[in-house]
Order: structure tokens, then sequence, then C-alpha cells
């Protein structure tokens, strides 16, 4: 690693914890319209820093986020209008602009945290399969502490008041495929920030999911 990439990482794993621990404090003392209101700052934030130190620097790599935000959205736009893949449900107003229901958003959330989680799941395994099945179980782990809190911080609502069995098995199965072929491409990029990356994600939602406020 240069020592050019060296700053960008650890200045773009700085600014990740920054941003998360901020929200948390913010969120604690009372500012939680204001912090999550900036939500869409936030994920654009995430997506640049993405881009820039995972990184995406290929056509392969651009061509497989593009492709996962894309199924992503059609994925929700199913859910949202049809109740189909993850049971019925609606978006709130922290995620940013809709097209049928759906934040666009809400495809660079499927992308980074499958990239972020892949290469995690690269790190820790050498199968294939195994590799898959890692990925898909990380991103269906965050999910199950992140329905906790999507309601109170205006992100989704779900028709029976709380996550049903049918989201986690639709998030594990359309997880997988992204894995499966984010694997099959042999992506590789920073494990480094990609454990930051996931690991805040996961602090963030975990401390919410404990705390009710």
């Amino acid at each position: 690693m240069t020592e050019n990439r060296k700053f960008l990482t650890y200045f773009s794993i700085f600014l990740l914890w920054l941003f998360n621990l901020s929200a948390i404090a913010g969120i604690y003392v009372g500012q939680q319209d204001w912090f999550m209101s900036k939500t869409p700052l936030n994920m654009m934030l995430i997506l640049a820093l993405t881009i820039f130190v995972f990184p995406i620097d290929s056509l392969k790599k651009g061509m497989l986020f593009l492709g996962i935000g894309t199924g992503s959205i059609f994925a929700e736009w199913l859910g949202v209008n049809y109740g189909l893949i993850f049971g019925d449900y609606h978006y709130g107003a922290n995620f940013g602009p809709k097209m049928g229901g759906v934040p666009l958003l809400i495809g660079v959330n499927w992308g980074f945290l499958t990239f972020a989680t892949g290469a995690i799941a690269s790190a820790w395994l050498k199968p294939y399969r195994t590799r898959v099945l890692c990925g898909a179980f990380l991103m269906v782990f965050l999910d199950f502490f992140l329905e906790e809190s999507a309601p109170r911080f205006d992100f989704w609502y779900w028709d029976i008041g709380y996550a049903p069995l049918q989201n986690f098995i639709g998030w594990f199965v359309l997880a997988f495929l992204f894995h499966a072929i984010y694997q099959g491409m042999k992506i590789k990029g920073s494990t480094l920030f990609s454990h930051h990356l996931y690991v805040s994600q996961l602090i963030f939602f975990v401390f919410f999911y404990l705390w009710k406020g």
C-alpha cells in the first residue's frame, strides 16, 4: 500500500467512525430528527469512500455495483408495491428521494454492504460456497438489528408492526445471489476499510437495538 493510499484509507476510516459515533451521541442527547434527516448525506459519503477506498476502480466492479443497486431497487419495488420477497412495508422520508415508493439510495446501501461483506468473507474464508454463505449471513445479521430502529428513524414501516420472518429470508436469498456473483467475479477490495465500514454500521444499530430511548 502506497503512502497516499494508506493515508486515504485511514482518513476514510476516521470519517466512518466520526459520522457514526457523532450520530449515536447526537441521537442519545435528543437530536434524532436533525441527525436522521442527514441520512442521505451519510449514504453519499459512504458511497464516495467506497468508490475511492475500496476501491471501485474498474469497469467490472462498477458494473457489478450498478447491477446490485438496480437489482435491489427492483426487489424493493416488488416488496413495497406487491408485498413480494420481503413482505408488506413502506418507506418513510429519511432515505431521500423515491421512485415508485423506493428510495434510490437503497440501491447504494445494498451495493456498499455487498462489497464490504464480500471483502470480509474473502478475507476470512477460502472455499467459494462458504464465502458466499458468510457474506449473505453478515448482511442478514446487520439487518436483524437495523429492523428495530427502522420505524424509529423514519426509514421504513412494516404493515404488521414488525419485520416478519419473510423479510429475513428475502434478505438472505437476495444477498446470497449478490454474493454468488461477487465471489464468482473474484472481486478484490480493501479488507481493512470493509471491516471498519461493516463494524461501524453494526455498532450503530446494535446500540439502538439495546437502547430504546
